[in-house]
């Protein structure tokens, strides 16, 4: 039987927990990655929030294996009551031949869209505007993990099916490596937003660089999982 995307994404969840130095810590990533909150986990395991927490904490033994299944089949009921969104661009990464751990999301829009609607959804401040105001898609990347994982050929998947798109970056610091990064895969996308920073801590150089090839060059400071979700808003 073909394994599907939830279930691709449950045993990579459980995986991590079971497998990691600190099991609790890693719960916790994923309930929050999830955007669900201790109360609500604890009440679909029927369980009281302390429960949760004292495994997060570590306050209580390790996670068993039948626990880690519990909490990962309901941290993938409550996404899919939601709507299935963190499933759907799970199986997105996949079909493009990535990690999550290297592309967070990757979508093409069924219309193009503005490029400051685009900015609105995720809070972003442009910094430089480039030569094109819309965007056809977008691309979130872990900034470290791409740049030092990926070849040249596979940076260049990171465009989907068209250039006509945003790149964010995640786990930036400056921006140097992703702005150089981009010096030498051919040809540009219209944005890159560099997550995690805001204006003033912003590599002196960037907005050169951006000017230079022409593509409009964003920051924010937004969380993670809000960004993800402001992005899976747009149409």
């Amino acid at each position: 039987m073909a394994r599907g995307p939830r279930r691709e994404l449950a045993e990579r969840i459980a995986g991590e927990i079971t497998l990691s130095d600190d099991p609790g810590a890693t719960l916790r990533k994923w309930r929050t990655d999830f955007d669900v909150s201790q109360t609500e986990l604890a009440d679909h395991l029927d369980v009281s929030p302390s429960v949760v927490s004292d495994y997060e904490s570590g306050r209580r033994q390790s996670p068993g294996i039948g626990f880690v299944d519990r909490v990962v089949q309901a941290l993938l009921d409550i996404d899919e009551r939601r709507g299935g969104g963190r499933i759907r661009q799970h199986a997105r990464v996949l079909s493009a031949g990535f990690e999550s751990d290297i592309v967070h999301d990757l979508r093409e829009y069924p219309a193009t869209i503005p490029l400051s609607r685009y900015y609105d959804a995720i809070d972003a401040t442009e910094i430089v505007a480039g030569g094109q105001d819309t965007v056809a898609g977008h691309t979130v990347i872990d900034s470290i993990e791409a740049i030092t994982r990926l070849s040249s050929e596979e940076f260049y998947r990171l465009y989907g099916q068209s250039t006509n798109r945003a790149l964010v970056f995640t786990s930036v610091t400056r921006g140097e490596s992703p702005l150089v990064a981009m010096r030498v895969v051919t040809p540009t996308p219209n944005a890159v937003v560099l997550h995690g920073i805001s204006e003033d801590d912003l590599w002196e150089h960037a907005p050169d660089l951006a000017r230079i090839d022409g593509f409009s060059l964003a920051v924010t400071t937004l969380d993670l999982p809000d960004l993800l979700d402001g992005l899976g808003e747009l149409p």
